[in-house]
């Protein structure tokens, strides 16, 4: 994974047969995290759904900071999730200029109307604050994302914005993050992981848009498979 200025690799491919691209595999200073999930992102198995783990106080207090994160909602009139908005719209489209916090130039970017803050909901400010990160530090990948450069596109694509913020909500589900401590493999492994990274969940993000879209293309898929993508 290059980070900023360059695209990323994402996890190995979920095909039985494995022939590498540039979405199979992680490189570079967070390949860390790509072998880290590789072993249990392909498949929850049942056995695995609810296993007790006693945390360290590491652990706990890892996990506690992105809880933290995590149960802060997005609030249109606070002035730092403002500057945050504004921060995605300038790394997204530099050089054009913001009419506003309300403007249908949102609906550019994939929000469902002209005002954003309605589609945060369901992924809080966490997901605003994925997306930037998502915008700062793979920037390349990012573009090629928000602006379907690559692949055979549909005519009718899926909303880039909304995507992004199903993207943080799914991982919060599938990991277990608001419980009081992992109660799957997967969720244990991803601890593990936060502790060597304290961004290993908007790595991870990060990873997971990649592939979500790669699916889309494998799928050939249109507006409306958007929610079989997840």
């Amino acid at each position: 994974m290059e980070q900023n200025g360059g695209s990323f690799l994402a996890v190995r491919r979920l095909s039985g047969h494995h022939h590498p691209s540039p979405a199979d595999v992680v490189s570079g200073s967070t390949a860390w995290i790509g072998r880290g999930f590789s072993c249990v992102c392909v498949q929850r198995r049942d056995s695995d759904a609810r296993i007790s783990f006693d945390l360290t106080p590491i652990q706990e207090e890892c996990l506690q900071r992105l809880q933290n994160r995590i149960e802060v909602p997005y609030d249109s009139q606070n002035r730092e999730h403002q500057e945050a908005l504004k921060a995605l719209w300038h790394a997204s489209f530099p050089g054009t200029e913001l009419l506003g916090l309300v403007s249908d130039q949102w609906k550019e970017m994939g929000w469902q109307g002209k005002d954003p803050s309605t589609d945060f909901r369901g992924g809080g400010f966490i997901s605003l604050e994925n997306l930037l990160y998502f915008a700062k530090n793979y920037p390349k990948s990012f573009e090629e994302l928000l602006c379907k450069q690559n692949g055979d596109r549909a005519l009718w694509e899926y909303p880039f914005a909304v995507a992004g913020v199903n993207i943080t909500f799914m991982l919060i589900q599938m990991l277990d993050l608001q419980a009081a401590k992992p109660r799957s493999l997967i969720g244990a492994v991803f601890l593990n992981l936060l502790i060597e990274n304290d961004r290993a969940f908007d790595i991870l993000y990060c990873i997971t848009f990649k592939l979500m879209d790669r699916k889309w293309l494998e799928m050939h898929a249109t507006y409306m498979d958007f929610n079989d993508c997840y």
